[in-house]
């Protein structure tokens, strides 16, 4: 079972808190009720009447002996991920609940998981227990031949207390030796890691029912498809909110950090930058509501809880309580009151840059391709529901950047959507019409067989010209339906890896529509309902978009990707529809790839990242580490050299500096045990470094505008269709 979901759908990456950091008091313990209460019993027997009893979704399961048996495994394993705080006596322990777990999901009847999950949060607080023992105790040399064997996904559970005690021991001794690594005193190693071990039980402690039930729940969704979750009804709301880029709050990013709700950072434009009173390292301490609400100490709380209390509707006011990021803890706070607003998220959006490239001769032109940067395929359904106009949306602000584009007169263009896992299916269509004169953009089979075709109905392109899409394994879903509609067409070059190979339609059920609740109380389900198929009639599911250029591979489709899953849909083809060939690529395909390789065999930057990637997949391989001092200091002392050697070889060449240069040695610490203003620094620097992969692209991209510009007789072979030089479509 490769693939494992979080410990609860509660629990999802939130708007504005960027780290996940659930925290409480040590006092603050959550307990799980024996029972489920009548809301979760209800959202059970829903949910079930949805995947197991029901022909909505795309291939239901019947609740049997085998999907109960698959619900026990998924359950324990999303829990314990590492295996780490489980053994075999506990799994046997629960052996006899088996059978019964999925009568639990059908009857609503969960408290077999909330007794699993009551367990989970003793073992997980023993484990935490024994952790800051092993910092009081001499167990921190380094010279031996030990090691930490950290990748435990396909290990058996621990046999007893006695083999996790030596898991632990060690696990504990690489984060000791990380720390020393880096400089640490051993005094200063001993109060992070036991302040990161109480963080961790203070989590794990905040949990609650809510959390179990979610957990549980996704267990039997992961069963079905690897792609159908269970939101509650406040993941539900930050799913809507991550798919709209908008949130009606203070427009700030929040983490935790330790026991206090910290400012990471102030949106552009947001109520919070507008005041000019914040910022990052901030720490919240009180909230109000209103004028005159009474103030709330949130020091302690679980940040999903706080964020709650600073969102809300638009033009209501909040007040919150302030200790600014250069004062002490126990300094008199600042009270500040704002109108809360909607905010636009822009980290998210569609992002524009121009590349320059050389000449490839003397007197030659340079040539210019504009960059169109996608994160996510997004789109404010509310706001595009209300019909006022004014909603975000991925295929509007692209093609806005390609007016631009066309003003500048670019060579070409490459739409980046490498790590893009997807969002609307509709943004997907909308955004490849943006590229081809109407036509078929995807098939989509639903669960009784029926195909029907989604396209550009809109006449007109709003780039005719030269095109490029790269990719890399994180292109899903959305992502392989533009790659691989484009690729069809004949309409650009499809550049980089293999893409992930999720060829699934899901959608969104609201459980509160059927007994019409007036308030939010049993969540939604996000289901598959659908294959899709590209208009040639393949499947992406399983194989993904396969790239007429090839890059090296950063991650094997054994570690990442849909072939993972064991439950996923097996890839298969049906029909092709009639649709537009704009052009037909293989006869350009080895000249460019004989420039491509000419071309990286001296781009420095381009062969450095191919030695890391292949160093990287190497030490993946090996899944441990050396627990001794020597060598993992050779080791730092290597990568550090290798560092610095690169770094004066790019000011002798005059190349640009990559800013991580000097950051890139392993401080020991987690992101939230940084300092703010040096955590947002690392991570605009990680963004700002060479990118080799992308002006490489940009290069191919130019070398077939130089070829088929230069010869008509090719050009007529490839564009077919063209009616002009660098027009790539009519």
């Amino acid at each position: 079972m490769k693939a494992s979901r979080v410990v609860s759908g509660s629990l999802i990456a939130l708007a504005l808190a960027v780290p996940l950091a659930l925290m409480a008091r040590p006092d603050a313990i959550a307990d799980v009720p024996a029972t489920p209460n009548a809301d979760q019993m209800a959202a059970s027997k829903l949910v079930y009447g949805l995947l197991s009893d029901s022909r909505y979704a795309y291939r239901p399961r019947a609740l049997d002996g085998s999907l109960s048996g698959e619900i026990f495994d998924r359950y324990f394993e999303n829990l314990d991920a590492g295996k780490l705080f489980f053994t075999q006596q506990d799994i046997a322990r629960f052996e006899p609940l088996r059978s019964g777990m999925g009568a639990a999901v059908r009857d609503g009847d969960v408290a077999p998981a909330l007794e699993v999950f009551a367990l989970y949060k003793q073992r997980v607080a023993e484990r935490i227990t024994g952790a800051r023992e092993l910092l009081k105790q001499d167990i921190f040399d380094f010279s031996g031949t030990d090691r930490w064997e950290y990748d435990r996904e396909d290990a058996p559970w621990a046999a007893d207390a006695a083999e996790l005690d030596t898991l632990w021991r060690q696990s504990v001794r690489n984060d000791w030796l990380r720390l020393k690594l880096a400089g640490k005193a051993d005094d200063e190693i001993r109060k992070t890691l036991d302040r990161r071990y109480l963080n961790t039980a203070n989590t794990v402690a905040s949990l609650n029912d809510e959390d179990a039930f979610s957990s549980f729940l996704n267990a039997y969704t992961g069963s079905i498809d690897p792609h159908t979750d269970y939101f509650n009804p406040r993941a539900a709301r930050l799913f809507n909110q991550s798919m709209s880029l908008s949130l009606e709050g203070i427009g700030a990013q929040l983490q935790k950090q330790d026991d206090v709700v910290v400012i990471r950072e102030v949106i552009p434009g947001g109520p919070a930058a507008m005041s000019n009173r914040f910022k990052p390292g901030d720490r919240i301490v009180g909230v109000g509501q209103g004028t005159n609400g009474p103030m709330e100490d949130v020091i302690g709380w679980r940040i999903d809880d706080v964020v709650d209390k600073i969102k809300g509707p638009k033009d209501t006011q909040v007040r919150l309580d302030v200790i600014p990021a250069q004062a002490t803890l126990d300094s008199e706070p600042v009270r500040i009151t704002l109108t809360r607003a909607r905010v636009r998220l822009e980290e998210q959006a569609a992002k524009a840059e121009t590349l320059t490239l050389p000449a490839d001769t003397e007197g030659g032109r340079e040539k210019q391709i504009g960059v169109i940067k996608l994160p996510a395929f997004y789109q404010d359904f509310e706001g595009r529901r209300n019909r006022d106009g004014e909603y975000a949306s991925a295929t509007r602000d692209v093609a806005r950047l390609l007016e631009e584009f066309k003003a500048k007169k670019v060579d070409g263009v490459v739409l980046d959507l490498r790590n893009n896992g997807g969002g609307s299916l509709n943004e997907a269509v909308e955004l490849t019409g943006l590229f081809i004169d109407q036509g078929p953009v995807v098939q989509v089979r639903e669960s009784g067989g029926r195909v029907g075709v989604q396209g550009d109905r809109e006449p007109g392109v709003a780039w005719d010209g030269p095109l490029a899409v790269l990719i890399n394994r994180g292109s899903a879903s959305a992502s392989e339906i533009v790659a691989g509609a484009i690729q069809d067409y004949g309409r650009g070059l499809i550049i980089g890896e293999t893409t992930f190979g999720k060829g699934t339609v899901q959608n969104l059920v609201d459980l509160d529509r059927w007994p019409a609740n007036e308030t939010k109380r049993f969540g939604q389900v996000k289901l598959t309902i659908a294959q899709f198929f590209l208009p040639g009639g393949s499947s992406t599911q399983n194989k993904g978009v396969e790239p007429d250029i090839h890059f090296p591979v950063t991650v094997d489709a054994t570690e990442f990707g849909e072939s993972t899953y064991d439950n996923a849909l097996p890839w298969t083809r049906i029909a092709a529809v009639p649709h537009t060939q704009y052009g037909d690529f293989a006869p350009l395909l080895p000249r460019l790839e004989q420039l491509h390789d000419t071309r990286v065999a001296t781009d420095k930057e381009f062969v450095w990242w191919a030695e890391d990637i292949a160093e990287f997949r190497a030490e993946r391989e090996k899944k441990f580490v050396s627990l001794n001092e020597a060598e993992r200091r050779t080791e730092r002392d290597r990568q550090t050299e290798k560092r610095q050697a690169r770094q004066e070889e790019r000011r002798a060449l005059g190349l640009e500096l990559d800013p991580l240069a000097e950051d890139s040695d392993d401080d020991g610490l987690q992101a939230s045990e940084r300092a703010i203003a040096q955590q947002n620094r690392l991570e605009k620097a990680a963004e700002e470094r060479p990118d080799p992969l992308l002006r490489e692209s940009a290069a191919i991209l130019a070398d077939a505008v130089r070829l088929l510009n230069a010869d008509r007789d090719l050009s007529a072979t490839v564009l077919p269709e063209s009616t002009a030089p660098g027009r790539w479509a009519r």
